[in-house]
């Protein structure tokens, strides 16, 4: 613990001590008409989850929480990439106006000065606490996390995810190596411990800590799993036995997908269990008893991600916080497992870009509990029975995680901040999303047809590159603009300016188009369907607006 982060703990702690003044509590009684907030964030969670529909993954305490919450079925990042993703919902901005598409930039110097989630609700008095992965690491938030800005006190990080790379993961023989699959034992980690858990850990011990202090929080809690590599504790393989686990239902590359918009998964092939396949670049299938194992250990470390929300959860209730406190729970963006014969992130399908996204609201997503009547309990995956929680029900319209930050506000009681003008560079506070809380106090009857999602993803050339999934801002001469409704999703591969940051919506590389209805999976592109001639010149026209 770096001394200035235990100097503003132990400040937080002092907080709690003594009767407060005449002044301070006619403050505190104005501080606490606000909720807190609990803001989960998972890490490339795709909607492989029980409470939307996944047959096979348990996730007992994250289904839990959504049969208190609104769940909302379609919501999607704006870029399937950790950071831009992250930075795009944490200012609501979209990646087009943070100028941010890769790993190697901060909005603040690079784009424009925008006030972030964290750092309004800091402004408006509340503690802003950030635990584990909430911006991502790096150049991305100015190797800070964004503090002193956005956060009351330096973010915790767990000091075991210096190992993540480390040849830790048992193989042949006696050696160790940096695999992507690598169930371990806990034990025998560094530290005797792995990151998720410690994150668990430090968020509970902050609970305790901003109880009394008279203040609303906001704490951020990110959970590093399931990113790669998928390292987990052993044990949680016992529940998903391989004979039960099955490929993708489309593991094949679609044969009219446009070379530009595959995803040829370099992150995954440089692992070592996956280079030593030899498979060649960058259509080569994975073998496909090896392909039921990245499957298996993505769903065991979900189950194990779930098990510290639950621990989590299960903590709230204990600090009697669980009344007053907004819990947000969704992910940065999904993970392709071999689905159009592709891996990881770095796409603009569903499977890529769709997120689970769910809000408790005491009071208005649940009725509040009696006296002594626990809310969210601890449910250990191992004894819990399939189908033993109440059904959950959907809102359909489509959501953008840009639309996170306004809807807290309106949750809150804050202002929401005004809609972005068309060129917002100069604007530090305003979002480019839609506030959501009428879905919260109408539920899944309030849906809408004609909502769309936007996403977008960067490419530095027409076909699969050794660069094509994480490409530098330099490199980029490419981006897929994609739009989703109810019925369909489409995209357009237009030429990009890295130096001007603009795209030629005339200069048309490629295009896609699917029918979600006919086609979920989205397999078929029918862009190049004269049947279809009309649909795509009326969705070309709406992505340029």
């Amino acid at each position: 613990m770096t001394g200035e982060r235990a100097a503003a703990l132990a400040l937080l702690a002092c907080c709690c001590i003594g009767e407060p003044s005449a002044s301070q509590a006619r403050d505190s009684v104005q501080r606490t008409r606000h909720m807190n907030v609990l803001f989960i964030i998972a890490d490339d969670l795709r909607t492989s989850l029980g409470c939307y529909g996944d047959p096979v993954v348990k996730s007992p305490n994250i289904d839990q929480l959504a049969s208190k919450s609104v769940v909302f079925k379609n919501a999607f990042a704006q870029q399937a990439l950790c950071g831009p993703s992250r930075t795009s919902f944490l200012t609501s901005r979209r990646p087009d106006t943070t100028r941010l598409y890769d790993h190697n930039s901060y909005w603040r110097s690079h784009a424009g000065n925008y006030t972030t989630l964290p750092q309004y609700l800091k402004m408006n008095n509340f503690l802003t606490l950030s635990v584990g992965k909430v911006f991502h690491p790096g150049i991305v938030s100015n190797h800070t996390d964004d503090y002193p800005y956005s956060w009351s006190i330096p973010p915790f990080h767990p000091s075991t995810q210096k190992y993540k790379n480390a040849k830790v993961c048992r193989g042949p023989g006696s050696k160790r190596y940096a695999n992507l699959v690598c169930p371990v034992d806990v034990k025998e980690m560094p530290e005797h411990t792995l990151p998720d858990i410690q994150s668990t850990d430090e968020a509970i011990h902050l609970l305790k800590s901003v109880k009394n202090t008279g203040s609303p929080f906001f704490l951020a809690v990110g959970y590093h799993k399931p990113h790669i590599p998928l390292k987990y504790p052993k044990e949680f393989l016992k529940l998903y036995p391989r004979k039960e686990i099955h490929l993708a239902p489309d593991p094949k590359v679609p044969l009219k997908l446009p070379p530009v918009a595959y995803n040829p998964w370099t992150d995954v092939r440089s692992r070592d269990d996956v280079h030593a396949l030899n498979i060649s670049f960058p259509y080569g299938p994975i073998p496909k008893d090896f392909q039921v194992l990245i499957r298996q250990s993505y769903f065991a470390a979900v189950s194990y991600m779930d098990t510290q929300v639950g621990r989590l959860l299960d903590a709230l209730e204990e600090h009697e916080l669980i009344n007053n406190t907004i819990i947000v729970f969704t992910s940065d963006h999904g993970w392709s497992l071999g689905e159009h014969g592709e891996w990881a992130k770095y796409s603009n399908f569903d499977v890529a870009t769709r997120v689970p996204l769910m809000f408790y609201v005491p009071g208005l997503t649940a009725t509040l509990p009696l006296p002594k009547q626990r809310v969210f309990p601890f449910i250990n995956p191992f004894t819990y029975k399939v189908g033993s929680l109440p059904r959950v029900s959907m809102v359909n319209s489509n959501i953008e995680l840009v639309d996170l930050f306004p809807t807290l506000c309106q949750l809150l009681g804050l202002p929401v901040p005004p809609i972005c003008p068309a060129l917002s560079f100069q604007v530090d506070l305003c979002t480019e999303g839609k506030g959501m809380a009428g879905y919260l106090k109408s539920g899944p009857k309030m849906t809408s047809d004609e909502s769309f999602a936007c996403t977008q993803y960067p490419r530095p050339a027409d076909t699969p590159q050794p660069n094509s999934d994480l490409p530098l801002l330099k490199d980029i001469r490419i981006m897929g603009y994609s739009i989703r409704s109810n019925d369909y999703r489409y995209t357009q591969w237009v030429s990009y300016n890295a130096s001007t940051f603009s795209a030629n919506f005339s200069d048309i590389h490629a295009g896609e188009l699917y029918l979600y209805k006919t086609d979920p999976g989205q397999d078929n592109n029918l862009y190049n369907n004269i049947a279809f001639a009309g649909m795509v010149q009326k969705l070309s026209a709406l992505i340029k607006t």
